[in-house]
């Protein structure tokens, strides 16, 4: 489980009814882990919410989240199309926001899945209606998800309208890194409130409205929130997305546009704004230092604007510095913007070295988790992305997760001419993807008797 170092401060704020909030939104993950989503149809309002009544014992809430002698942890979410199988009331149906009603596929356009990453070419049964429910089950082993595995299956054992119509296994590799090569899971938000440890960080915590809802967010307000308020409360929205990663693609690009080895990584950490053991180009300028993107404690702790206004150590459109510019002069609120990150790997790493495609499916299962899929994960996806107008970049794309189509650029300021990469294509394919409500504990009690 998380270390709590002794320097460390805790997130403070109004008190959080942790023991309602599910756990993933609040906690890091135990590391390394496996895990399992499991995404379920309902055929049956009746079944369906008896299975909220069971999964309401057996979530785990941020509560006990760091419990070290949980065997293994569980979360639920619905989409849109499952609250209207569960037969929720109207009125509460229409108080939820419009982009979530809509669902993730209706979205492709303006998220830029479009062509190879278009919904047509989904996997099923992304898209299509047909996922209600999603599972996610985490342990630290084999061993362990078996018996969080044993728990989901008795939960629906013997309701028959209660359909399984996707698995999808995935992991976290023990050097903590994605199928790209780079540590994973740096930079994420504190939370006020939360109880968690804080690390040196850019930023102050942020107001738990951003990411739990019922509580005020950075605008002071309370975000909308479905009715009633036990339905709404506590609860929060996911982006859920199955992004397949064109591994040998990356490597051959950096291979045909560097000199050696040493540059390619180079090359590499501009693209992606930091180095693979996580280390942040801007203050790891030259070379990868391990020590560095081990260290919860200065990992995160930099800014862009005051060290590096003009690009030139980390690009303004490297990826990290668009998915988070913190200090960096753009315009609006940054913090308005920020997101909970829970990306995790599937399929098996490609070999060091490789720069063909050996034909398997490998990639990462990107969770996004907050209270306004628009001006959050939306936002972010389109205009910092996918577009490069917010930084001055025009349109440029994000070179390692934009919609790119083999015309793109990319540019590195240096002196005494700026380095612009041309033949930009796409390195990661969406291959599915929903948008979920993560309910509150309580929240699923009544979806057991919504209409009581």
């Amino acid at each position: 489980m998380p270390d709590r170092e002794d320097d460390m401060t805790v997130a403070e704020g109004p008190r959080l009814q942790l023991d309602e909030i599910q756990g993933i939104v609040l906690r890091d993950r135990p590391s390394p882990y496996v895990g399992m989503y499991i995404l379920l149809r309902v055929d049956d309002s009746g079944t369906g919410r008896q299975l909220m009544g069971r999964l309401a014992e057996l979530v785990d809430s941020a509560a006990d989240w760091w419990q070290p002698t949980l065997p293994a942890l569980l979360n639920v979410g619905l989409t849109y199309r499952g609250l209207e199988a569960l037969e929720v009331p109207p009125a509460s149906l229409n108080s939820f926001p419009a982009e979530f009603r809509q669902g993730m596929a209706a979205r492709a356009e303006f998220l830029g899945d479009t062509g190879e990453s278009a919904p047509a070419r989904w996997e099923p049964p992304f898209g299509n209606g047909q996922v209600h429910v999603v599972l996610s089950l985490l342990a630290a082993d084999q061993e362990s998800l078996a018996v969080v595995l044993e728990r989901a299956r008795q939960a629906h054992a013997r309701l028959p309208g209660i359909q399984v119509v996707h698995r999808q296994d995935f992991y976290q590799l023990s050097t903590g890194r994605t199928s790209f090569g780079y540590k994973d899971g740096i930079g994420n938000p504190t939370i006020e409130g939360s109880g968690a440890a804080m690390p040196p960080a850019w930023g102050p915590a942020l107001k738990a409205g951003e990411f739990v809802l019922g509580y005020p967010d950075q605008t002071g307000n309370l975000p909308p929130m479905p009715e009633p308020e036990v339905l709404g409360r506590n609860g929060t929205f996911v982006a859920w997305r199955k992004l397949h990663t064109r591994v040998a693609a990356f490597r051959k690009y950096l291979h045909d546009n560097a000199g050696s080895p040493d540059e390619e990584e180079l090359l590499a950490a501009k693209i992606v704004g930091r180095w693979p053991s996580g280390a942040p180009l801007i203050l790891a300028s030259e070379r990868d230092d391990p020590a560095l993107g081990a260290d919860a404690q200065r990992n995160n702790d930099f800014h862009y604007q005051e060290a590096d206004p003009h690009g030139a150590i980390c690009p303004h459109g490297a990826h990290a510095r668009r998915a988070n510019p913190r200090d960096s002069e753009i315009i609006g609120d940054v913090h308005l913007h920020r997101m909970i990150r829970r990306g995790t790997n599937y399929g098996p790493p490609l070999p060091q070295g490789v720069l063909t495609d050996d034909g398997a499916d490998r990639g990462i299962v990107f969770v996004f988790i907050g209270t306004h899929l628009d001006r959050q994960f939306e936002f972010v996806k389109s205009q910092w992305l996918n577009d490069g107008n917010f930084t001055g970049l025009d349109r440029e794309k994000d070179l390692l997760t934009g919609d790119n189509d083999g015309t793109g650029i990319f540019t590195i300021p240096q002196r005494p001419v700026r380095r612009r990469l041309h033949g930009v294509e796409r390195f990661v394919i969406t291959r599915g993807g929903e948008y979920f409500f993560l309910p509150s504990i309580g929240a699923l009690r009544w979806l057991a008797h919504p209409n009581a």
